[in-house]
């Protein structure tokens, strides 16, 4: 198969032609990390699809496959798509069957000046070597041409002005379907946008129309992740029987090493605050729910977790591709914490649960009031119901800021409050606070990895944050002998952290290790255990 070069003009015909793949990248093409993984013969490269992948599978917009999309059987199921994808694109537009965004998608619809002051301040358009195909304004410009062609209308002049040439078929669709989780929804670009444009809403439309009525969705975010959280209880899985087994070992774990005992609490009616975590949180971070509990309990709180479905997963993936999926799973929440009668529910350190319980969520119901994990921790430590001594957290630690956190909600300061005062080696990655640059592994791709995904999550995606973090201790001995702390409040991006220090070998090489910011809280404070937090079981 023909493939564009990376200095290859794409055009909007070029999209809709099935005779060649758009686009390609090559390690060469992306730019140098700082040492010691400035060698390009030391990267992994990228692995290629398989012949068989590429014969079943829409594969032809770049050397990546996220999907799986089945090549249509013959020209009238083709037809029957193109046909569901109009409709879907009519719908969008509607204000019955899009009251929640369809405001914001029609003016960023409307109002784009084409300027492209936002694609500097994109990440992956930078870290792919500046393709083309990967530019913010170049997904939403597809989707905006077919909206004045087939929504808006016009006189000859404007469909002519834009339009341009753009064939709506099934290459097209598939492409852009595939074009749409080559974004991690970061809305960095929106921030840029001299008139508000927000291509990342846009980017989540196109997931939306595809999910709601084509039912083509990322596997890992809707059957994996929202189907089986309402059916299982947990997107990981686990049924409440795991949870709690993995709660009692927690507890057990959490006495041995700080000398307090603890015991989570189960389904209490009335309780000042219903916990909902992340569920990834009890596999694979058990030291922060841990340390929640700790903290509750010696601040005197009445707190619980819930066992109902969804009861103990905040995840709700729907915020990244189904309006529906989203509701469903939101006003879950918000019945069981009805149901148990609280006074709240506090968020745990999740940037897309804070997200979608307390922002989209808010358009549901605004019956339970909500706190997030940084104002929460900020008050506890401020409090001075409990004693820190700041010198066991004599490490360098650095913030990563979660864009649905930090950016979209603006939740800057109270968790900067804390390490100021609790981690005295704490220093900034630059940029930070609302221009961070997202982990790599935003919208959902955290837990994505199919086919050859990784290595696009972790080598371009992924590639800014790795730098940033780099960057952040560069005044430090560079070797692992010296410990150095990412201070990372999500889970979400935890897991794509996780992965690019276990890709480039992050920890032999260079010390760096990751956690929350509750963990930091509890290894200052003076009545535990000194070394909560222990590099070398980490």
């Amino acid at each position: 198969m023909p493939v564009a070069t990376k200095t290859k003009k794409l055009t909007f015909k070029d999209f809709s032609n099935p005779s060649e793949q758009l686009a390609h990248i090559d390690p060469e093409d992306l730019y140098p990390l700082p040492p010691p993984y400035d060698k390009l013969e030391d990267q992994p490269g990228f692995k290629q699809l398989t012949e068989e992948a590429r014969s079943k599978f829409e594969a032809s917009l770049d050397d990546t496959m996220v999907l799986n999309i089945p090549k249509p059987e013959s020209k009238e199921e083709e037809e029957r798509l193109v046909k569901l994808f109009r409709s879907g694109l009519e719908k969008l537009f509607t204000r019955e069957n899009n009251w929640t965004f369809l405001q914001p998608t029609t003016l960023s619809m409307e109002h784009c000046a084409r300027c492209q002051s936002c694609i500097k301040d994109c990440p992956i358009y930078e870290a792919s070597g500046y393709n083309e195909l990967y530019r913010p304004t170049y997904r939403a410009e597809i989707l905006r041409r077919l909206y004045f062609k087939y929504i808006k209308g016009g006189n000859s002049w404007w469909k002519k002005f834009n339009n341009g040439d753009i064939e709506l078929n099934w290459t097209l669709i598939s492409r852009l379907c595939e074009l749409s989780y080559r974004c991690t929804l970061c809305r960095r670009c929106a921030q840029s946008c001299p008139i508000g444009v927000d291509n990342g809403q846009l980017t989540r439309e196109i997931r939306k129309l595809f999910s709601a009525e084509m039912g083509i969705t990322a596997k890992d975010l809707h059957e994996k992740g929202s189907v089986q959280q309402l059916k299982i209880g947990s997107s990981t899985g686990m049924n409440d029987i795991v949870v709690k087994d993995n709660c009692d070992f927690i507890d057990e774990d959490m006495e041995e090493r700080t000398g307090i005992k603890i015991k989570t609490i189960w389904d209490k009616e009335g309780a000042d605050v219903l916990l909902i975590h992340n569920a990834g949180e009890f596999l694979a971070w058990p030291d922060n729910p841990g340390a929640f509990a700790l903290i509750l309990q010696e601040m005197g709180i009445s707190w619980t977790l819930s066992s109902d479905i969804a009861g103990y997963d905040g995840v709700n993936y729907g915020l990244f591709y189904d309006d529906v999926q989203l509701a469903r799973v939101a006003m879950k929440h918000y019945e069981i914490a009805k149901k148990l009668k609280v006074k709240k529910i506090l968020m745990g350190e999740c940037g897309h649960l804070t997200k979608a319980m307390g922002v989209t969520g808010d358009r549901l119901t605004q019956a339970i009031p909500r706190e997030n994990a940084m104002t929460f921790i900020e008050n506890v430590v401020f409090s001075g119901k409990l004693s820190f001594d700041p010198e066991r957290n004599y490490f360098p630690v650095t913030l990563h800021d979660p864009c649905n956190m930090v950016r979209s909600m603006g939740i800057v300061e109270p968790q900067r409050r804390v390490l100021r005062y609790i981690a005295p080696k704490f220093r900034e990655m630059h940029p930070h606070g609302v221009r961070n640059y997202c982990c790599g592994g935003g919208s959902g791709w955290a837990i994505m990895s199919q086919n050859n995904f990784l290595d696009w999550r972790i080598q371009v995606s992924g590639r800014k944050k790795f730098e940033q973090i780099l960057n952040a201790f560069s005044n430090v001995d560079p070797g692992p002998e010296t410990p150095k702390y990412v201070c990372t409040p999500c889970s979400n991006c935890k897991g794509q952290i996780r992965d690019l220090f276990d890709y480039y070998g992050a920890k032999e090489k260079s010390g760096l290790y990751y956690a929350g910011l509750i963990e930091l809280v509890v290894n200052a404070m003076t009545n535990v255990k000194e070394n909560f937090i222990d590099f070398e079981m980490m």
